[in-house]
């Protein structure tokens, strides 16, 4: 998930650069939730992590 976060904004900066002010201001948005939604289930996994088999 992170590394669809990372080609959105790689997109929106080329489509900035191009002008594409609309397209640019979308795919900055794509990457900005999936960047908070991996961050989010990152965290959530961490605190659960591996339980020790009782």
């Amino acid at each position: 998930m992170l590394s669809w976060a990372v080609t959105f904004l790689i997109i929106a900066i080329i489509a900035a650069l191009l002008g594409f002010t609309g397209l640019a201001g979308t795919a900055a948005t794509i990457a900005k939730v999936l960047f908070f939604i991996f961050l989010v289930l990152f965290v959530v996994f961490l605190l659960l992590g591996r339980r020790p088999p009782v």
